[in-house]
C-alpha cells in the first residue's frame, strides 16, 4: 500500500499523521516502536501487527479483533504481565524478519470501527506503564512509513493469503517461472488460477485468435466487441489478467522445435496444446532439459444424446518419466479418445484446476500423499483414478 493509498484510508492516514511507526507488508499492518515494560520492570519497544482488512484502496473495517505482537509479554509498571489482554502464544515469521510470539485480545462490544481504534486501543494499554516509568517515551516516533512490498507481483494487497494465514506458504511458489503453452479453454483456466499466486513470472503462448467458440469455453465473459477485434489469444488474456499482477508476458506465436529454447528457464511448463506431433517434440525436449512439466488432456463424445468423456493430467519430473509413451498421445490420431473437439466450460476448468492442484503438490504447497504423475477422471461413474506414482 503506497502512501497514496494511505491518504485513502481515513484511519491508517490519521496513525500516521499523529506519529505513529507504520509498516504495510504482506498483506498486514506493522506498528512499531511501541514501548512496554517486561517482567524485569526494563522498558523495551515491540511492534504491534494486525491482518489488514481491505477495499480497494482502502481499508474496511478490521476483521478480527486479536491483536499480534512481536516483543515480551507486556507488563504493569512493577513487571506483572498484563493479563486483561493476554491470549494465545504464536510463533509466526514474516517476510520482513518480524516474528510475532504473542496474540492479544481486546475486543469492544461493537469490535473496532477502523484501524486507528483498534492500533491506539492496544497502544495505550501496552504503553501505558512505560510512559509513567519514563514521561519522555512516546509511541508516536514520526518515522516515515515502511512498504516492502513495491516488489510484490501484484497492483493491489493479497489479503486472502493474510486471512487465511497462509502466507509462508504462498511464498514456496514466489521465485517460479511458470510457462503455459496454449490459451484455449483448460489453458485460460490454468491462468487464471496461477495468476491469483505468487510465482515470479507467467509466460503464456498461443499464435491463434479468440473467437466466439474460445469465449464460451474459458474463464470471464468477452464482450461482442472484442470479438469482432479478433485479438490473438495470448495477447487478449495479457490485458485481463495484468489488470490483478505484474509480469504476464504474452507470446502471440505457436511453439515450435526451433523456439523450444525459449522454456530453458522455466520451473515448470504445462501443456495445453491439440497438435501432438509437437505435443511429441515438446515433451522430448522438456525432458532432456529435465524441465517438470504437466500436460494436459480432454476428451469427450457423445453416446445416446449425452456426453461422456475423459479428463487427463500427466506430470512428468526429472525422477519419473519413463511413463510418457504410454500416458500423453504422440501422434495426431483422429481415434485418439483424447483428440475429439467437443470442449465444455467446466470440464475445462476442472482439467485446469486438477494441473494445477498437481503442480502445488509438487511445490510443497499442498501435502501429496499419493505422488501420482497420471490422473483420468471420468466424467459418466465420477471416477477419478491415479497412477504412474513417484518413488
Amino acid at each position: 500500500m503506497s502512501a497514496l493509498q494511505i491518504n485513502h484510508s481515513n484511519d491508517l492516514k490519521r496513525l500516521r499523521d499523529e506519529g505513529y511507526h507504520l509498516e504495510i507488508s504482506d498483506g498486514h499492518l506493522f506498528v512499531h516502536h511501541i514501548p512496554y515494560v517486561n517482567s524485569k520492570c526494563d522498558i523495551k519497544f515491540g511492534v504491534l501487527v494486525t491482518t489488514l482488512n481491505i477495499s480497494g484502496n482502502s481499508t474496511a473495517k478490521p476483521n478480527t479483533h486479536v491483536m499480534m505482537f512481536s516483543g515480551e509479554d507486556p507488563c504493569d509498571k512493577g513487571g506483572v504481565i498484563i493479563s486483561g489482554i493476554k491470549h494465545s502464544n504464536i510463533n509466526k515469521t514474516f517476510t520482513n524478519g518480524i516474528i510475532v510470539t504473542r496474540q492479544f485480545s481486546n475486543k469492544p462490544k461493537e469490535g473496532y470501527s477502523d484501524y486507528y481504534e483498534k492500533v491506539r486501543n492496544y497502544s495505550n494499554i501496552i504503553s501505558a506503564p512505560a510512559k509513567y516509568l519514563d514521561d519522555s517515551i512516546s509511541e508516536m516516533p514520526f518515522l516515515p512509513v515502511i512498504n516492502i512490498d513495491e516488489s510484490s507481483v501484484f497492483n493491489y494487497y493479497d489479503t486472502n493469503g493474510s486471512r487465511a494465514n497462509i502466507e509462508q506458504i504462498n511464498r514456496k511458489l514466489s521465485e517460479q517461472k511458470i510457462a503455459i503453452i496454449g490459451m484455449g479453454g483448460t489453458g485460460a483456466y490454468i491462468l487464471d488460477l496461477i495468476a491469483k499466486t505468487h510465482v515470479a513470472e507467467i509466460h503464456i503462448y498461443d499464435g491463434d485468435i479468440f473467437l466466439n467458440h474460445n469465449a464460451f469455453r474459458s474463464p470471464g465473459a468477452a464482450s461482442i466487441d472484442i470479438l469482432n477485434k479478433r485479438p490473438n489469444k495470448a495477447i487478449y488474456y495479457k490485458g485481463i489478467y495484468e489488470a490483478m499482477r505484474k509480469n504476464i508476458y504474452e507470446h502471440s506465436y505457436y511453439l515450435f522445435f526451433e523456439n523450444f529454447v525459449e522454456l530453458d528457464n522455466m520451473d515448470y511448463v504445462f501443456i495445453c496444446i491439440d497438435d501432438n506431433e509437437v505435443r511429441a517434440q515438446l515433451v522430448r525436449y522438456l525432458i532432456e532439459k529435465q524441465i517438470s512439466f504437466i500436460d494436459v488432456g480432454l476428451g469427450v463424445n457423445t453416446v445416446d444424446d449425452k456426453l461422456i468423456g475423459t479428463i487427463r493430467v500427466t506430470t512428468v519430473t526429472e525422477d519419473k518419466n519413463d511413463h510418457v509413451d504410454r500416458r500423453i498421445p504422440q501422434t495426431n490420431n483422429l481415434n485418439n479418445e483424447y483428440e475429439t473437439n467437443i470442449q465444455i466450460a467446466e470440464l475445462n476448468n476442472l482439467n485446469a484446476v486438477y494441473a494445477v492442484m498437481k503442480w502445488k503438490k509438487l511445490s510443497n504447497f499442498y501435502q501429496d500423499l499419493e505422488n501420482e504423475c497420471h490422473s483420468t477422471y471420468s466424467i459418466n461413474n465420477s471416477f477419478l483414478n491415479n497412477e504412474e506414482t513417484r518413488a
